[in-house]
């Protein structure tokens, strides 16, 4: 596990939490929705493959939505999101397992649950579609967590940062990969990075892989640009969280030859 002094104080604080954080003492079991077949119905639609975040706040952002969670994301839904990603982590981002539980009854679309996962007892505080696992917090406890995670039936978004990660992420049998423009470091977004780092993929992993663009995406030409790089989806938080909710999500989901500027 990563516990350097490179890492940002916000995230450092993040990481402390997650260590301090409980598991379940049950197991969980799921029959999860797949999120690359949402990604391909949502092209068949001509919708760009969009995952909506519900995040009531961050380290990053200002201030904090206290709309229900449940109509947040049945309007990401309508707006033509493919998946959902719900934060449940408390202490930063204001999540709650409570809030993915009744956000997943509601939706029929594949859900992500957005948490700092650092020992196999917290895979089992609720059930999700998808959960996620960073590489750079795991270390080499990346490849048993994903096991662990496939063991429950999860699909696993394994985020990675530079080629590095990535490399470890395909060595641990990561197919879903979520490339984060936002370096841990400074908190600084640079949409070149899923650009390198996509870049680098060999023409065989990348017929074997799903990949997710994370961070940084605010507008139409941010999503058309990371589209051209290779990501198969987007993952959106603030752009969508910042006004209408279901407004911001159809512009992005839209492709960006049709809008007009």
């Amino acid at each position: 596990m990563d516990t350097t002094e490179e890492l940002a104080p916000a995230v450092r604080s993040i990481l402390e939490a997650a260590r301090e954080r409980g598991g379940s003492d049950g197991r969980v079991t799921v029959d999860p929705r797949s999120l690359p077949d949402a990604f391909a119905a949502a092209e068949t639609d001509g919708r760009v493959p969009l995952v909506a975040e519900v995040k009531p706040t961050s380290p990053t952002t200002e201030g904090e939505r206290r709309d229900d969670p449940v109509a947040l994301a049945e309007e990401m839904v309508a707006g033509g999101a493919a998946a959902l990603s719900v934060l449940t982590e408390p202490e930063h981002f204001g999540g709650s397992t409570e809030a993915l539980e009744r956000v997943r009854d509601a939706v029929d679309v594949p859900v992500l649950r957005k948490d700092f996962l650092l020992r196999e007892a917290q895979l089992d505080a609720v059930a999700a579609d998808v959960v996620l696992l960073i590489a750079r917090f795991l270390g080499d406890d990346l490849e048993p967590m994903l096991r662990a995670a496939r063991e429950r039936g999860f699909q696993v978004l394994v985020e990675v940062h530079d080629i590095d990660e990535l490399e470890r992420a395909l060595a641990a049998g990561a197919d879903i990969v979520g490339v984060n423009n936002r370096d841990l470091a400074a908190l600084e977004v640079d949409l070149e990075t899923f650009e390198r780092v996509a870049g680098s993929l060999s023409a065989s992993e990348r017929e074997s892989v799903t990949l997710i663009a994370e961070s940084g995406v605010g507008t139409v030409e941010d999503a058309a640009r990371m589209r051209r790089a290779g990501a198969d989806g987007l993952l959106v938080g603030s752009a969508i969280m910042d006004g209408s909710v279901r407004a911001n999500t159809e512009r992005l989901t839209t492709p960006a030859e049709d809008h007009t500027q």
